[in-house]
């Protein structure tokens, strides 16, 4: 105690000389840099203050403490750190750069400004020079946590494994009874690839537990660690997947019972059961013995999980004829009879099997004769409740609908309606069948005839608005999709939630349109929530660590790794890469070839034409207004400030077009498509048309042996490959050395490609249409590359897409006839004869046979095309006998919930 007493007396001694030293310097008005630093009380006190300050959030005044101090010690590199550090959260970034290098500049041996240095670039994400500055601190002060703490977490963020498992050990040699570094140092090695090192980490860990661990407020942390550490669900099923590949299957058939008897709704573990026993084929096709085996089977695990739906359901896979029949009637008698809207789903993979959508037809047809006639089902005593009737009519329009009979589809619906007309599924069904059939605009007013039904129903409004958006009516559908967004700008609020499938549907239709900038800027939009998604995980390398959840933890990291694979991104970068290749190929007119049209004009006209360009500012500066007085006055918090949202430069995208090189911006996202899509079709597509009109020969080349890996008989791919050796013989003879190097290339992969072996070009499209004659696609191919070939042959090429049947369907379907042909293939040919053929008389015949086939389709014009949306709008305009009255909800009502009146008008203008 009284060697206490003395230490305390000699610091209080050494704080007043120091005091004494700095007052001193102070008056004389010298600060040599080594007194400086040795000036503890600064450091420790006024020094610290800034750090508080910035750590508490509180900038104005770490900044201006920050300030007094530089007016003092105007070279103090940790304080010019810290303000710059605070500059930059106050998004004064060019300044804040300038004063952290200042500062390393000026206090280079200082741990304090290369962590501040290293944090700066962490701001911007720039996590390699993040590291490069918490590398140099360390070279300083090699234990210092803070620092280390955040290495590991950058070095997580990159996938620097190695490194992490270091920095991680680094941390627990430091300071061992801290719970998190013993975690994060056995996730270290489990990330990287060492399980067992993992494991003994976690054990050694337990082992320095007390014997009354865990407390009551800390069982669920532990529970999670023992779950991460040995998860003994997750250990069978990595068990039972290791006996079967190395073959000791009678032991993997027993572990997958055991899995059945926990979870027997688990379609993985039957399918590992029917390995083991030898029952299982990938593509469906099982003999005889091999069907009689698996029905013994499932029975037997019937009896066993009677409550099971997945092993009444797999069944129907592999069952054939009377026995598939009786089958499919045990498993959707009780399904109508509840009620299940999902039935249909359930079974639609059936329909890729040959005759089982026949069978399913007939049986259903059936059922529906039965019930409507008797009220039961065949064979049957109970009585059925009047709702099994509409759940067979709502299964059986799915099902024509799935086939492609469009009349007999709507006809049920119908029925199912007059049934029943206050169920909200049928609408949205019919809205489908219509869209399906071609009339996109009626199933839009579908939509929204169901969404009026109910009106806090978030997925039937989505129904909606993704209807509208498939009809190109944009501004609809983004008053709609606004009722369930905060009030303000619908914009901003479906961008910050990061509502992607509605920004790629917006960026669909605007495409389709030919306004590319607001495409693209749609399309962006999605990729900068990846993006964004990529950086939020930063925040969850600590916090998962801390809160324990670290099963979750990992799941997230392998997500993250495969996150660009995901079909969303695939469709955002597809669209702007589809975006610059339009753009390249119809490049916007240039002011000065604009300006030379109006010169041309008649004063007149000008003086027209410029009152008009006057009306459009003014009227595009009051919106402006409006909204920025809109979102003020929603910007409003509880304590009385004003959030003001950013005001978006570029509402329209019109920034986006104005790049130098299309190309080498859709090149930037092709990239990302090669190295996460590899094994999609669209990729290799997309990937041969950038590089073939960047004349990167090779490249294209590469992209054609890509598609003829994946699918030599797909028409896109016969499309890709004569282009591309047609534009090769079309070349001038090599002259540099890099031509005669491409060229000797060419000539060595040319052979290898068996569709060309001894076949001149135009021989290997007659064989390529004489293998596919019987389809429209494959015709309307090899027509479009006779005519590239050859373009004196156009009536020729011609001939071959008008001389295409629209062959029957093989099936027995007992309601009419199924053809072959599908509406999209039908539109994609009237395209080629407008655009590609440019032969328009062909294009209005083609027109009019596809009427009769698709006789809702719009864009045929055929003769019941727009006849649901007439009806539609004539309900609008009578209000007694519209959507609302038959949902039982009153014209008030849904004029303050749901803003219909404008909707009403603007359906009606549309």
């Amino acid at each position: 105690m009284k060697v206490s007493v003395l230490g305390i007396a000699c610091l209080r001694v050494f704080w007043e000389l120091l005091a004494f030293e700095c007052k001193k310097f102070n008056e004389c008005n010298v600060y040599p840099r080594e007194k400086m630093r040795s000036a503890l009380v600064f450091e420790f006190n006024d020094a610290d203050f800034p750090r508080k300050s910035y750590e508490t959030k509180q900038y104005k005044k770490g900044l201006k403490a920050a300030d007094a101090i530089l007016k003092k010690f105007p070279e103090h590199g940790e304080t010019l750190s810290m303000k710059g550090l605070t500059l930059n959260c106050m998004d004064r970034k060019s300044e804040a750069y300038e004063l952290v290098r200042l500062g390393v500049k000026n206090d280079i041996k200082s741990h304090v400004c290369w962590h501040v240095y290293g944090l700066l670039y962490r701001s911007d994400r720039e996590y390699r020079e993040a590291i490069k500055c918490y590398r140099n601190a360390l070279r300083i002060d090699p234990d210092n946590i803070e620092i280390l703490r955040d290495l590991s977490l950058l070095q997580a963020q990159m996938r620097d494994l190695t490194g992490f498992v270091e920095t991680r050990q680094q941390l627990l040699t430091l300071k061992p009874n801290h719970r998190m570094n013993w975690i994060g140092f056995a996730v270290s090695h489990h990330l990287n690839s060492n399980g067992s090192k993992a494991v003994e980490i976690l054990e050694a860990y337990e082992g320095t537990l007390e014997d009354d661990y865990p407390p009551d407020n800390e069982r669920c942390e532990h529970g999670e660690m023992l779950l991460y550490k040995v998860d003994k669900l997750a250990y069978k099923e990595q068990e039972v997947s290791l006996l079967v590949k190395i073959g000791r299957l009678e032991e993997a058939a027993e572990l997958y019972r055991a899995l059945l008897s926990m979870n027997p709704d688990n379609y993985s573990y039957y399918e590992g059961l029917q390995k083991c026993l030898g029952l299982y084929r990938d593509n469906g096709n099982y003999s005889s013995g091999e069907i009689d085996e698996l029905d013994a089977l499932y029975k037997s695990l019937a009896q066993q999980y009677t409550w099971s739906s997945a092993v009444k359901r797999i069944p129907l896979d592999f069952l054939q004829g009377e026995k598939f029949r009786e089958a499919a009637f045990n498993y959707v008698r009780p399904l109508l009879t509840k009620g299940v809207p999902s039935l249909f789903s359930d079974l639609s993979p059936l329909y890729d099997q040959p005759g089982k959508a026949d069978i399913l037809e007939q049986l259903i047809l059936e059922l529906e004769h039965s019930i409507g006639t008797t009220g039961k089902y065949p064979g049957r005593e109970e009585k059925e409740p009047p709702s099994t009737l509409l759940w067979t009519l709502f299964f059986l329009a799915q099902h024509y609908d799935r086939r492609g009979q469009y009349d007999v589809a709507l006809s049920k619906i119908d029925e199912a309606i007059e049934h029943t007309p206050t169920v909200i599924d049928l609408y949205s069904v019919k809205s489908r069948i219509l869209k399906h059939a071609g009339d996109l605009a009626a199933a839009a007013a579908l939509a929204d005839e169901a969404r009026c039904m109910d009106l806090a129903d978030r997925y039937v409004n989505s129904e909606c608005v993704k209807r509208m958006l498939q009809a190109d009516q944009v501004s609809l559908a983004e008053k709609t999709a606004a009722l369930f967004t905060k009030d303000g700008d619908q914009h901003n609020n479906l961008h910050d939630m990061q509502c992607m499938w509605y920004e790629l549907a917006s960026g669909e239709s605007y495409f389709r349109q030919g306004d590319l900038g607001r495409a693209l800027k749609k399309f962006l939009a999605v990729e900068k929530h990846y993006a964004d998604i990529t950086e939020d995980q930063f925040d969850f390398h600590s916090y998962c660590l801390r809160k324990m959840t670290l099963r979750a933890y990992v799941e997230m990291l392998k997500f993250q790794d495969r996150l660009h694979s995901h079909a969303y991104f695939h469709k955002a970068a597809a669209g702007a890469i589809r975006c610059y290749i339009k753009l390249f190929d119809s490049p916007p007119r240039s002011t000065t070839e604009e300006d030379d049209d109006k010169a041309d004009l008649p004063p007149s006209q000008k003086k027209k034409l410029k009152q008009k360009q006057r009306k459009a500012e003014a009227r595009a500066k009051k919106e402006a207004e409006g909204k920025n007085e809109e979102s003020s006055a929603s910007g409003v918090s509880k304590s009385g400030k004003r959030h003001v949202k950013p005001v978006d430069p570029d509402p329209h995208g019109e920034k986006l077009l104005q790049v130098e090189d299309p190309l080498s911006e859709a090149t930037k996202y092709l990239k990302l498509l090669q190295k996460n899509s590899p094994d999609s079709l669209e990729t290799h597509l997309l990937s041969f048309e950038v590089n073939i009109r960047k004349q990167k020969i090779l490249l294209a080349l590469q992209a054609v042996k890509h598609l003829l890996r994946l699918n030599a008989e797909d028409p896109e791919s016969h499309r890709c490959l004569i282009r591309f050796f047609h534009k090769v013989d079309l070349m001038t003879a090599p002259a540099t050395d890099t031509e005669k190097l491409i060229w000797s290339v060419l000539e060595a992969e040319r052979p290898a490609i068996s569709q060309l072996q001894e076949k001149s070009l135009i021989e290997a499209n007659k064989f390529f249409l004489h293998k596919h004659e019987d389809s429209l696609m494959h015709r309307a191919a090899a027509a479009e590359m006779l005519f590239v070939l050859e373009t004196n042959k156009k009536s020729e090429a011609l001939k071959l897409i008008e001389d295409s049947t629209n062959n029957l369907a093989p099936t027995n379907g007992a309601l009419g006839s199924v053809r072959e042909w599908k509406l999209r293939d039908c539109i994609a040919v009237h395209k080629l004869l407008e655009t590609v053929l440019a032969e328009q008389d062909a294009a209005l015949r083609w027109k009019a046979r596809c009427a009769e086939y698709f006789p809702y389709s719009t864009y045929f014009e055929g003769k019941r095309s727009g006849m649901y949306n007439t009806a539609y709008k004539q309900m609008l305009t009578n209000p007694e006998n519209g959507s609302a009255s038959q949902a039982g909800v009153s014209a008030d009502a849904i004029a303050s919930n749901g803003k219909l009146e404008a909707f009403k008008n603007l359906a009606i203008s549309t």
